[in-house]
């Protein structure tokens, strides 16, 4: 079974990741340190994952999530980890209210790069969803405020999310991608 270096810091990333690419590939973890550019989604995704290649010396997976606001024209997209740090999931709300449109798009872009030099390959999935007031457990991101079909990420069970969500969704493409790679 081949091994991918999968580079984060979080723990419910890296368990949802192995939870998904589990029975098709091993998945290793390392933590970098990689710099927040400023950019497109995939701008990002692929410096980052460049980053990761020069840092680790090696093959490396990186992955970049996004959640963009139909109302607010994409934003936060790529910095909602530094808008949800600053405002909360009532914050985020609150930044929604006056629109009529409460529409979201979740993103996720997997990065992955063969090692230094190497040209990153982005695999990316997208869940359309709504913004709500925060509903269930508040131990993953924006997961409370972010309904898919009448539930948030947060009343989901691991499994019933793991079917539907941006990463998932990003990491059926990544495990074409690497069935084509070994045939």
């Amino acid at each position: 079974m081949e091994t991918i270096n999968f580079i984060t810091g979080n723990k419910n990333k890296l368990a949802e990741v192995r939870a998904i690419l589990g029975s098709v590939v091993n998945v290793e973890n390392q933590s970098v340190d990689v710099p927040e550019i400023q950019g497109t989604i995939e701008e990002i995704a692929k410096e980052k994952c460049r980053h990761a290649a020069k840092i680790v010396g090696g093959p490396v997976l990186t992955e970049d999530t996004a959640l963009e606001f139909h109302a607010l024209k994409g934003l936060p997209g790529p910095y909602i980890k530094a808008f949800l740090e600053a405002l909360g999931h009532e914050g985020l709300n609150k930044m929604l209210d006056s629109f009529e449109s409460r529409g979201a798009e979740a993103v996720c872009t997997f990065a992955f790069s063969q090692g230094p030099g190497s040209e990153p390959i982005l695999f990316q999935g997208r869940t359309e969803g709504v913004i709500v007031r925060p509903r269930g457990p508040p131990n993953f991101g924006w997961d409370p405020i972010f309904e898919y079909e009448g539930k948030t990420y947060a009343e989901m069970t691991k499994e019933e999310k793991n079917k539907i969500s941006h990463r998932y969704k990003a990491l059926v493409k990544l495990q074409q991608w690497l069935a084509e790679q070994s045939s």
